[in-house]
């Protein structure tokens, strides 16, 4: 008999100036939610912060630690502006990279645009949740997840089958 696929706690973080103050609507993170629903993951958590290292940082623990999301997609903030923290915010709260994620995300996409080039991305774990930094906009985050959704299932019960803590 076919094993069931797992419910993964998935929680959705934009960072965006704009979006933090109602100037601009945000829409790669419902698209992350479409996504993540479609492989019959829960939503746990739709936020919206700024392009500030502390509030990134903040959110990324408090959903990690608090709300117990078993991945955190964030959107935004990535590129080289001097807004764009998001990267520096994940590599604070992590406890090892995880790069193949976004190696692959980078790799797929400079198969569309050369500019993917210009992306900092960094994927990793925080205890028992798997953080992956995506691009801010719709279209980019399609062609990013359809690059690793497939791994994704299989590292995470990876990470819940070594670390008793994180069994569910």
């Amino acid at each position: 008999m076919a094993k069931e696929p797992e419910i993964f706690r998935v929680a959705i973080l934009t960072v965006s100036d704009k979006g933090s103050r109602g100037e601009r609507v945000d829409e790669a993170g419902p698209a992350i939610g479409v996504i993540a629903q479609a492989q019959g993951w829960e939503i746990i958590a739709m936020e919206v912060v700024p392009d500030e290292l502390d509030r990134i940082s903040e959110a990324l623990r408090k959903l990690s630690d608090e709300k117990h999301a078993d991945l955190i997609f964030t959107t935004g903030g990535t590129g080289m502006s001097p807004r764009d923290l998001t990267p520096e915010a994940t590599r604070a709260v992590i406890d090892r990279e995880a790069p193949g994620f976004a190696e692959a995300m980078r790799a797929a996409s400079f198969r569309i645009t050369p500019h993917a080039v210009l992306s900092r991305a960094v994927s990793g774990l925080r205890g028992c949740t798997l953080i992956v930094n995506l691009p801010g906009s719709p279209r980019a985050v399609r062609e990013n997840l359809e690059v690793i959704l497939p791994a994704i299932p299989h590292g995470l019960e990876k990470l819940r089958g070594s670390n008793r803590d994180c069994a569910t």
